[in-house]
Formats: C-alpha cells, structure tokens, sequence
C-alpha cells in the first residue's frame, strides 16, 4: 500500500464540509491481470434537486520536496495513468488533483504547469490544509 500524503486527512475533511461522502480511502482499482492503483480518496455527492449523483476520484499531492517541478512531473504521470484507468474502469467517476492553495500560487502560475494543465485538461482542487478547507475547484 502507498503511503498518504501528508495533507490526505485535510483534503478528505474539506470535501466533507462540502456535502461530499467518501466512499473509498482508498479507491482502488485492478486494471487487466497485473496492474493495481490506489487513487486516494472516491467521493459521491448528491445534486440538489436533480437527486442525480456525481462520482470523483482525488489524488492529493503536497508539493513539500526541494522541486516543485519535480513533484510536478510526478503528480502529472501519476493523473494521467489513473485517469486512463478510470476512463476504462468507472467513467462516470471524474478524476481530480488536489494541491496546496501555496503551491497553487507559487508554481502553477508558470508556463510549463499552465500549458500541462490547459493541453492535458487536469482538473484541480485548490486546498488550505491549515483550515481543512477546499478553496476552489478548477475544471
């Protein structure tokens, strides 16, 4: 089993403050005979009126090492490979990456992050980890 990131416990009461019911902690899936991931956290949530309901999956990635830009490239092969698996397993299930409101600010400004984000279409969740608190949703 992977380990949690050091701001898994902050995102997952984030999303419970915003009406979401997590499901798996961790979500995992097989993929063909050999392949297994562990997405960290599937959450559902009803929607108003409507009574129909949208399914999530959330990578939560610190941004603590020495590079962001090598967290970065971490966190992008990471998205991209269980967003294929997801595609193929569950595609009701929307899958997002969750970083640091700090680290929002200080490198996803940049060229490179902006262009990957933009070219790739990474949804994001932006959170406070101090106040276990989901900023903004970035689709």
């Amino acid at each position: 089993m992977s380990a949690r990131d050091k701001f898994h416990q902050a995102v997952k009461q984030g999303l419970q403050k915003e009406g979401w019911v997590i499901t798996h902690d961790p979500l995992r899936i097989e993929f063909g005979e050999e392949d297994k991931i562990s997405i960290d956290l599937g959450a559902e949530q009803v929607l108003g009126a409507e009574k129909a309901e949208q399914k999530i999956a959330v990578e939560i990635k610190s941004f603590l090492s020495d590079s962001a830009i090598f967290d970065f490239h971490l966190a992008l092969g990471q998205f991209l490979n269980y967003r294929l698996v997801l595609e193929e397993t569950e595609p009701e299930r929307i899958l997002y990456l969750a970083v640091p409101i700090e680290a929002y600010e200080s490198f996803f400004y940049r060229d490179l992050p902006k262009a990957s984000v933009k070219k790739y279409q990474i949804k994001l969740i932006i959170y406070d980890s101090l106040n276990e608190a989901i900023i903004k949703w970035i689709n």
